[in-house]
């Protein structure tokens, strides 16, 4: 008979009566499988920690999504956020389901170029514009999300030399009700900057504006932000109708749906608080079905939803590698995966499961990475069994951002598999390594 490992006596306090919302139930349900592929094949035969994401959960998020908008208003588009996570197979997937391509950045833009997207189905988002990459994208045909008055006056003069007429919307920021709001970024609606930006590229005819855009935050709690923004978007398209007889192609609300997971300091879970991807589309295309737009020439609706489409599709993976009593006499669990690899930690309480059944046996642990910092902390206080040393976890939906601000920060990055729709294991991005590291490097000859 196998000995049982020792475990530490602990004393839990029952509480009497009523089970709350949550259940009596306290202990962690492992999760073996991914996509029906063992949790220790896939670390045996990638490394430790490993990044897992799903195509399958990809592309029945992205389904669900786009039948949401698609059965409230007739024209609808996707257009994938490079920056929530710009791996080239992920990016990939998302145009094979009919996405065009969101890009803030010079490096962005020709990503979405080597992945096969016509220029005219890339946006162009962002303040960082250099005159080099408005040439670019200009002689491409994309469309250019104007950012600021310098950024339209670059344009205009590179539109007098190139022959072409630039197609451009302008980002708006406004009022939705929430707060802090995001105004660094556009144009604001309520000040009049916005009517004098569409003046200004209407006057000089130069430029087509051909749409409206805006982005009101990230992770928002409330469709109804939404419905505002949708509404006074369609307001300005119609007034642009109305006073120069130009019809808008399209307004763009951009993205910023949130995912399931978690923010830190909420009182209830992700999960019974964030909006449902219906909600939202009944919120954006209500506004514009209402609004006082020809309902016979209706502007295309352009989203740009990230987190939502890719969070849930991304896993991972690690491996204890000590656990210790702290001052207090609390318990920490060290573990092979750090901040630098879970950028998102800093504003999520992530779940974390064993990959393995475990005891019934929970307590408060903190959960440290391995770096040499004290804000390490991938969670502070969570309910967790007692994982011995080499013993191995997961942690879900971690798909948006964190492959996209990870850092090489103490220690490499790992190997990024991905579980194709028939459970077959692709690596899509390798591992780094110390030759990968040093190319990089240059030595002046006084130190070699």
């Amino acid at each position: 008979m196998e000995k049982k490992s020792f475990e530490r006596p602990f004393i839990k306090k029952l509480q009497a009566g009523m089970p709350s919302k949550f259940g009596m139930k306290s202990q962690a349900e492992p999760i073996t499988h991914i996509d029906d592929v063992p949790v220790p094949e896939l670390l045996a035969e990638y490394g430790s920690p490993l990044y897992v994401i799903s195509e399958k959960t990809i592309r029945s998020t992205f389904k669900k999504s786009r039948h949401a908008f698609t059965t409230r208003y007739p024209k609808v588009q996707y257009a994938w956020s490079y920056k929530t996570n710009y791996l080239d197979a992920v990016c990939r997937i998302f145009h094979q389901e009919g996405s065009w391509a969101e890009v803030v950045s010079g490096f962005e833009y020709d990503k979405a170029i080597n992945n096969g997207v016509k220029g005219s189905q890339i946006i162009f988002n962002g303040p960082d514009k250099t005159d080099e990459d408005l040439k670019k994208a200009i002689e491409n045909d994309s469309l250019i999300h104007i950012d600021h008055f310098d950024e339209m006056y670059s344009i205009i003069a590179i539109s007098e030399n190139s022959g072409k007429r630039p197609k451009v919307a302008i980002r708006v920021n406004m009022d939705t009700g929430v707060y802090p709001m995001w105004d660094r970024f556009g144009f604001n609606y309520e000040n009049g900057d916005a009517w004098d930006a569409i003046n200004r590229i209407m006057i000089n005819e130069k430029l087509d504006l051909v749409g409206l855009h805006t982005h009101i935050g990230t992770y928002m709690l409330t469709s109804n932000a939404y419905k505002i923004a949708a509404g006074k978007l369609a307001d300005l398209a119609f007034g642009i109708e109305r006073k120069y007889g130009v019809n808008i192609k399209y307004i763009d609300v951009g993205g910023g749906f949130a995912s399931n997971n978690t923010l830190k300091g909420a009182y209830y879970p992700g999960s019974d608080t964030v909006p449902t991807i219906d909600e939202y589309a009944e919120a954006i295309s209500s506004a514009i079905l209402n609004s006082e737009l020809n309902p016979r020439n209706l502007p295309t609706l352009i989203l740009e939803s990230g987190r939502a489409l890719i969070d849930d599709a991304g896993y991972l993976l690690g491996t204890v590698i000590a656990n210790k009593r702290l001052s207090s006499g609390n318990r920490a669990t060290i573990v092979d995966v750090g901040i630098n690899l879970l950028f998102t930690s800093f504003w999520y309480e992530h779940e974390i499961y064993p990959a393995a059944p475990v005891s019934e046996h929970m307590e408060e642990t903190a959960i440290y990475g391995p770096l040499c910092m004290n804000i390490d902390v991938l969670r502070e206080a969570i309910q967790f069994p007692l994982l011995k040393k080499g013993d191995q976890f997961v942690i879900k939906r971690i798909g948006a951002y964190n492959m996209t601000q990870w850092m090489q920060f103490i220690t490499l990055r790992p190997n990024v598999v991905l579980i194709d729709t028939e459970g077959k294991v692709h690596v899509i991005r390798k591992m780094e390594n110390m030759e990968l590291i040093r190319q990089q490097e240059v030595i002046p000859e006084h130190l070699k």
